[in-house]
């Protein structure tokens, strides 16, 4: 990550502007997104090393070490991404890097808790220094909930000691999404005191707030934090806004909300709304972009283009009071993107820091190599397991169900009555029912939670994964006892990934060997891995969308409604355990 501004860095660039010095870079004749006053600018802009020395029509003839003329191109600033998981794209920061800035994203805020959860603070450390001297500003936020809840295992987890260290990094900005609501609802203390250890060290504390209105959100806003980036709908949207906080609207590869959620994109909201991916896939990455994306599509769904820049990049440096950064202007960093046309914002140069790095759609600089170390390695680690561990006792009732909801990180509870072999609940693909798994994988206690997911389509065979959202247990949908239990100890034998089995023979897979989350190798290689197990769980009857995604998030014990982790079944709105089979009281 660039260093701050030198005295001397501003001297260049105060001289530059008043003529003294020539400046480094001369961008002349450009159409120019004014993201402070929603205006197109026909002007001139001078660079002075890494910084921006000056705008305006005067400086047509300004001296400058090298002159290259717009001739009327766009001229916009460097895209942020507001909320993202790195650890999602399966692949190193220099290979995310790699993928986006070409596309004109020149910064993002990361939170690790993906990493945090499987090697905590030195996996947290890795993440920042494998982030850093990219031609890609990396910010972080500490985790908050390392583990998400008390209903899970994680490999890690992060006190307020740990955090209020984290916090002291200068590349950090804020505490990370506050997941469990219901603690923040409950008033819990430790929760409300990590929106104050933010407070304390004058940074943002995130929020998580999945299908909050009404009293439940203003009490989650009564606590101080800051953000959400969870809204679904058009109500929960408004009502964010109304409450105060910076709504991020998102797009990730499963969660696909800005549909419903582009006509907040209006003017009169200001800088109180950012543009996020939070989770993207490889393939997502390279077909669609990051935060381009949404600025692409939001302008297509009718979004006034110059907002919706604005949402992502000046919006979000102001949220996280990332200073010089987010727009074209004298004393801001010279991170730009050229376009031909706004609507398609399709760079076709991105200079970040005054360097020219991308041109074309390909990088033009070198990236670093990264290097994995111990505190990534040798994370999953199982129990000794038979079919028998895998066995669910028949019940005398109904059993809750978990239904996988396509496109949403939303899931819904069903209720019916299994069906029963030789007194033992079995997958039946006739009646879309599968067998779902969370197995501890860190080697602490080998506890596993057992239960059933409908609407994932799986007909034979099994998939399974070590990414498990938050705590990245491993997660696995069945037909088969026998290939679950073959998956998951091909999974171990990796380090961690993804696989698809099927009679006891591995149809696809992909090594995930750093903290069970991440590979080191292209993310083109990694995006024709991914292809070939989404067509392996094609061919074992899968139906839904992204089924590796949505497998992962299935253990996500934090966004409603029903969810699996290693300690069995969890009613998120409850915030609590509870059992496969329904009661007589319920």
């Amino acid at each position: 990550m660039p260093k701050p501004p030198s005295l001397e860095s501003l001297q260049f660039a105060v001289d530059a502007a008043m003529g003294r010095t020539p400046g480094t870079l001369l961008l002349k004749n450009a159409r120019l997104v004014n993201v402070f006053t929603l205006e197109l600018q026909e002007t001139h802009v001078l660079l002075a090393g890494s910084l921006i020395a000056a705008v305006g029509a005067e400086y047509a003839e300004a001296r400058a070490d090298a002159v290259l003329d717009l001739n009327g191109a766009y001229l916009a600033p460097g895209l942020i991404d507001g909320h993202l998981h790195l650890e999602s794209s399966m692949v190193t920061p220099a290979e995310y890097a790699r993928a986006v800035v070409p596309r004109g994203v020149t910064g993002l805020v990361a939170d690790p808790h993906e990493i945090g959860n499987a090697a905590g603070v030195p996996g947290i450390r890795w993440m920042i220094e494998a982030s850093q001297d990219l031609p890609l500003e990396v910010w972080f936020c500490v985790p908050s909930s390392v583990p998400s809840t008390r209903l899970e295992t994680s490999g890690a987890e992060l006190g307020l000691k740990e955090m209020d260290d984290l916090l002291q990094h200068p590349d950090v900005v804020g505490v990370a999404e506050l997941m469990s609501f219901p603690d923040i609802l409950a008033a819990s203390a430790p929760e409300l005191s990590k929106v104050l250890l933010a407070e304390k060290h004058r940074k943002s504390p995130e929020g998580h707030a999945p299908t909050l209105i009404g009293p439940p959100l203003q009490a989650y806003l009564a606590s101080g934090i800051a953000s959400d980036h969870e809204s679904t709908t058009l109500q929960e949207g408004r009502a964010k806004l109304e409450g105060g906080a910076f709504l991020m609207v998102r797009e990730g590869s499963t969660t696909r909300n800005l549909a419903a959620l582009v006509s907040l994109l209006e003017t009169k909201h200001a800088d109180r709304i950012g543009l996020v991916t939070d989770d993207r896939l490889p393939s997502d990455l390279l077909r669609e972009g990051g935060v381009d994306f949404l600025v692409r599509k939001a302008i297509a769904l009718g979004a006034d283009p110059l907002y919706a820049i604005r949402a992502a990049s000046w919006n979000t440096a102001r949220h996280y009071r990332l200073t010089r950064r987010g727009a074209v202007a004298p004393g801001y960093q010279a991170d730009l993107v050229v376009l031909q046309d706004l609507q398609g914002f399709q760079a076709t140069a991105v200079y970040q820091a005054g360097r020219k790095v991308a041109a074309q759609g390909e990088l033009v600089v070198e990236l670093p190599r990264c290097t994995r170390s111990a505190a990534v390695s040798d994370t999953v680690r199982l129990p000794a397991l038979t079919e028998e561990h895998l066995r669910i006792p028949a019940p005398t009732g109904q059993v809750r169900v978990i239904r996988a909801i396509p496109h949403q990180v939303l899931t819904a509870e069903e209720r019916l009555y299994p069906t029963v072999r030789e007194g033992a609940v079995v997958a039946d693909p006739a009646r879309d029912l599968a067998k779902l798994i969370c197995l501890e994988r860190y080697g602490k206690n080998g506890q596993m939670g057992k239960g059933l997911v409908t609407a994932f389509g799986l007909q034979k065979g099994a998939l399974a994964c070590t990414v498990g959202h938050d705590h990245h247990n491993l997660m696995a949908v069945g037909i088969s006892d026998a290939d679950l239990l073959v998956a998951a100890r091909r999974l171990e034998a990796l380090g961690g990934g993804m696989i698809a089995v099927l009679d006891g023979q591995v149809l696809a897979e992909l090594a995930l060997p750093i903290a069970g989350l991440i590979t080191d190798e292209p993310m083109a290689v990694v995006d024709a891995k991914l292809q070939a197990l989404e067509a392996a769980a094609r061919r074992l009857g899968v139906s839904i969308p992204d089924p590796y995604m949505v497998l992962s998030f299935l253990g996500l014990a934090v966004i409603p409604e029903l969810r699996l982790t290693d300690f069995g079944l969890v009613d998120v709105r409850k915030g609590e355990r509870v059992g496969l089979e329904v009661t007589s009281v319920e």
